[in-house]
């Protein structure tokens, strides 16, 4: 090899081994340190370890906790630091990426930021945490300052006057656009005004116009509902006057929220309510036709009319209403669901089973007072024509209801426990007494009956006189508490006349039916064991004037009667059955006014 060549190479190696050192020298000056050069945010942190870096970071940046940021809206404004709203410095990250220039990437590359840093300088961006939950919570409460929902135009009542209300803008803050405008500013790092973007809400109705003034004119005048034609009643039409509708009166907005309209209605609660109190008023339970048999032709004959059971179909009826209500028209249809009752007007006898007398038994009442009289006519007319269907057990009690001075009964004698006293039905176990008699000889099965507590005279009375083997054939009703009833278990139905003769003194009952077969055998052991009452008592009533008496009880045997009963059908024995009544021993009471002189009692027999 040629000197000169020789020394060329040993040169070039020289000046290698040298670049080596010194590029090996700075790696071991540098280690574990910043690189010179290196800065974060205009603060030079070169050579310094990265835990130095932070800590100088964090001294020099106050950004965070002294920056102010300003929000402002229609005259209002609020500010805040950067760290009240979620900023904060993240110093080991800062101090971390600016560690890492000149030791990521390849040998030739990390030598170029290292000598580029140290001769040019290497700006390193601050890392910084955003928490925009925070934000976005900051931005909820300015909400609250700043939203204004928006108000539709509406109608108000007062009284009767229609009011209109006019519809309002409303704002909203748009919370995910000034968030993205926060996280711009504090990325500056400095001071400065935050740009609030607030939308306005437009409200759905705008004009209501025409819906106050249909409101105007449904308030003008009454709404009617109107019945059904052929009801029974002769009102047919429930009118709703203006004060009522307005308080019902309800407006809002439809469903149809891309085309919204307002709607002027009635409250459906408030309606229902209202139709619910006169669906009561107008119910109607079905009633049979009631009818009389005409011996004669042997047909029947209606002596009142079927009754249409109806209830008022509330969801239609409402329906009907609101449609009427929206148009502005005063009247309106009330639907009625309706129910036909077992026997109508046009049933035939035939049809029944209803073709001949199948028993009639008649009692007397010879000697009682008017009002007694009037209460026997007035609790019989009320069976006259009343038909009981086959299987049906029948209720005395049911069918007299109320028995009052308003539904034609009188005061007189009854009795209520162990008293005889004034009271309003008086003679109504005539008629009960009566019935039981006819269902008895009939031969149907008597499913509840209650004897006298003593011997009433009225009810041994015959045509011509008395007769005791009648003792043990009545029958006492106490609306509600007594009751008399019997059970129809034939095929077919029977048909109930009653003829009350206060001439004759004497209530005659008819069942009407088809006779099937059977028949009635009797006995009676007539009145046993008999027990004398107490002497007359006689007893002062400061009510009575001096020298009246009067008789308050009557004096009465007591007694034992057993009845058996044997109802033969078609030659067989069908059922039989046995009434036991204990009469009690009745003592005669007077009453006199004080001072009155009285006689000598007289003594039991």
């Amino acid at each position: 090899m040629k000197p000169i060549l020789r020394s060329i190479i040993i040169g070039f190696l020289g000046f290698i081994a040298l670049i080596s050192l010194l590029i090996g020298s700075y790696q071991v000056l540098n280690a574990g340190r910043i690189f010179p050069g290196v800065t974060v945010s205009g603060i030079d942190v070169g050579g310094l370890l990265p835990s130095q870096a932070a800590k100088l970071i964090g001294e020099s940046i106050t950004y965070p906790q002294t920056g102010k940021l300003n929000f402002e809206f229609s005259g209002q404004s609020w500010q805040v630091t950067p760290a009240q709203i979620g900023m904060f410095l993240d110093l080991d990250g800062s101090a971390q990426n600016a560690f890492l220039v000149g030791r990521t990437g390849s040998i030739i590359t990390r030598l170029a930021e290292q000598f580029g840093s140290a001769y040019y300088g290497h700006p390193v961006s601050l890392s910084v945490i955003f928490d925009q939950r925070m934000a976005f919570n900051f931005l909820t409460e300015l909400a609250k300052q700043i939203d204004v929902p928006a108000a539709n135009a509406g109608v108000t009542i007062r009284g009767t006057e229609v009011i209109v209300a006019n519809s309002m803008t409303g704002l909203r803050l748009d919370r995910e656009t000034s968030l993205q405008a926060i996280a711009s500013q504090i990325n500056t790092l400095n001071d400065g005004a935050v740009p609030l973007t607030v939308i306005d809400i437009k409200p759905l109705i705008v004009d209501v116009g025409s819906q106050a003034e249909a409101a105007r004119t449904l308030l003008s005048e009454p709404f009617n509902l109107v019945l059904p034609e052929n009801q029974p009643e002769e009102q047919k039409t429930y009118t709703l006057q203006p004060e009522e509708m307005a308080g019902m009166l309800a407006f809002g907005v439809g469903s149809d929220t891309e085309n919204p309209v307002y709607t002027l209605s009635l409250d459906p609660v408030k309606l229902n309510f209202y139709l619910s109190q006169l669906g009561g008023k107008l119910h109607l339970e079905p009633v049979n036709t009631r009818f009389t048999f005409n011996d004669s032709s042997r047909q029947l004959e209606v002596i009142q009319p079927a009754v249409i059971g109806r209830e008022l179909d509330l969801e239609k009826s409402m329906q009907s209403i609101q449609e009427k209500v929206g148009k502005g028209e005063h009247s309106a249809d009330l639907v009625f669901n309706f129910t036909n009752p077992a026997v109508t007007d046009e049933m035939t006898g035939a049809q029944l089973g209803i073709t001949e007398l199948v028993e009639a038994q008649t009692s007397y009442f010879r000697g009682s007072s008017s009002a007694r009289i009037q209460n026997i006519k007035t609790a019989a007319s009320s069976f006259h024509g009343l038909l009981i269907a086959p299987g049906e057990t029948f209720s005395m009690a049911s069918e007299l209801g109320n028995i009052s001075l308003d539904n034609g009964y009188a005061e007189a004698l009854i009795i209520i426990g162990d008293k005889t006293i004034k009271g309003v039905g008086g003679g109504v176990c005539q008629v009960s007494s009566t019935l039981f008699r006819t269902a008895f000889f009939a031969g149907l099965p008597i499913a509840e009956r209650h004897p006298h507590a003593y011997r009433v005279g009225y009810y041994e009375q015959t045509a011509g006189g008395h007769s005791a083997s009648l003792a043990g054939l009545d029958a006492t009703v106490y609306v509600p508490l007594v009751d008399f009833k019997f059970t129809n278990d034939t095929p077919n139905w029977i048909l109930m006349e009653t003829y009350t003769s206060p001439t004759y003194g004497s209530l005659t009952w008819k069942f009407y039916s088809t006779n099937d077969g059977r028949s009635v055998n009797w006995s009676t052991t007539s009145p046993q064991n008999i027990v004398q009452p107490p002497d007359d008592l006689y007893r002062e009533n400061p009510d009575l004037p001096e020298g009246e008496i009067r008789q308050v009880e009557y004096r009465a045997d007591g007694a034992d009667v057993t009845v058996n009963r044997e109802v033969i059908r078609n030659g067989s024995l069908y059922f039989n059955d046995t009434f036991f009544t204990h009469y009690q021993p009745w003592q005669a009471i007077f009453e006199y006014g004080p001072g009155t002189e009285l006689p000598t009692p007289t003594p039991a027999p």
